[in-house]
């Protein structure tokens, strides 16, 4: 295994994050244990959830199971400290949490003591803030993303007033670091500024989709990455499934999969779609490889990537997913997908 360094902080996470968003719908809270078994024995060392978990399908009646059978998994191992729990926030507009109210130091405070209780532990490693107030090109709103509505005055004063109260926590010493999720590179940076300028904590990492199918990440996000010390941990690396060959365009998705829960599988599913698969796919046979192994290695030797977040409903898939840190690819193969993204470049 691998490990990055998480930012600016003292943290090595493993390449590779064990997520466990389908722990307490898709997955019993058992099969959720043992898939943390499964992953510290090979060598993973970071976990992430989140408060709003778990997903497929969300409901209010089970959101923080998925943090709590965590919880259940850290009381009956005595082994907290064997791992790194990341989880976050829930933001604005998710209706499920708290009516849908934006992240401020009163949700915090409901948010994180919540968390902490359902994880049965006294810290969170890294607490990350789920979905910015002001909104998100992220999860296919990149299509319509609008952002001259916003108040660039209001949003930096929230922010450090948001800063100001995470920086409380770390003092009383209820999270070590913090990072986001579904940002832009704007917002990164403004985080990065407020809390230079005002000596608040400082935002570790961002958490984006990032796949063969989604590079959003690749431009000015990458930039900022380098330049200021911020990994990536990339959600969705395999696409939701997408990736690894077990859907197709006519076929039936397999009872229990995701894209049987959710057909169009968070608006992923277009017309662009298969054919971009399909030419992945076509690698991968050509060198011999596993798909969704492929993927991974790919997302794992990205150079802004501190760890690339994958998840499993069955043991079987969890341990094909964790060969992909034995492939070594190919300079011929990363020119084969460079290309096939050219040709192929926003297939959602």
């Amino acid at each position: 295994m691998i490990y990055n360094q998480l930012g600016r902080t003292d943290l090595k996470v493993s390449s590779l994050c064990l997520g466990s968003m389908t722990w307490g719908t898709q997955n019993t809270p058992a099969e959720g244990h043992m898939q943390i078994d499964m992953a510290l024995d090979h060598g993973i060392n970071f976990i992430d959830t989140a408060e709003m978990y778990p997903t497929t399908p969300l409901s209010k009646q089970t959101q923080g199971d998925t943090e709590r059978i965590i919880g259940e998994w850290n009381a009956a191992t005595g082994r907290r400290s064997d791992v790194i729990i990341a989880t976050k926030v829930s933001g604005e507009g998710y209706k499920n949490v708290r009516d849908g109210a934006p992240i401020s130091p009163s949700t915090i405070k409901v948010a994180l003591e919540a968390s902490l209780r359902s994880l049965r532990t006294d810290y969170i490693d890294l607490y990350q803030l789920h979905w910015p107030n002001r909104g998100s090109y992220m999860f296919r709103k990149n299509w319509h993303y609008d952002p001259t509505a916003q108040d660039r005055t209001a949003i930096l004063d929230e922010m450090n007033e948001i800063l100001e109260c995470l920086e409380g926590y770390r003092r009383e010493g209820k999270i070590r670091h913090v990072g986001l999720s579904n940002e832009s590179a704007w917002g990164t940076a403004q985080w990065l500024r407020v809390a230079e300028g005002h000596k608040l904590p400082r935002m570790a990492s961002i958490q984006n989709e990032y796949s063969l199918l989604c590079r959003l990440f690749d431009t000015d996000l990458a930039e900022l990455a380098h330049n200021e010390d911020i990994g990536l941990l990339s959600f969705s690396p395999l696409a939701c499934g997408l990736l690894t060959g077990k859907y197709s365009a006519d076929g039936q998705p397999p009872n229990g999969s995701r894209k049987s829960i959710n057909d169009d599988l968070g608006g992923r599913v277009s017309a662009r779609l298969w054919p971009a698969i399909g030419a992945y796919q076509t690698i991968a046979d050509d060198h011999g490889l596993d798909l969704g192994q492929m993927a991974l290695a790919w997302c794992i030797r990205r150079p802004f990537m501190a760890s690339v977040i994958f998840g499993a409903t069955s043991l079987p898939q969890l341990e094909n997913s964790l060969r992909s840190m034995e492939l070594n690819l190919s300079d011929e193969i990363m020119a084969s997908i460079d290309e096939t993204h050219r040709i192929h470049p926003m297939p959602f």
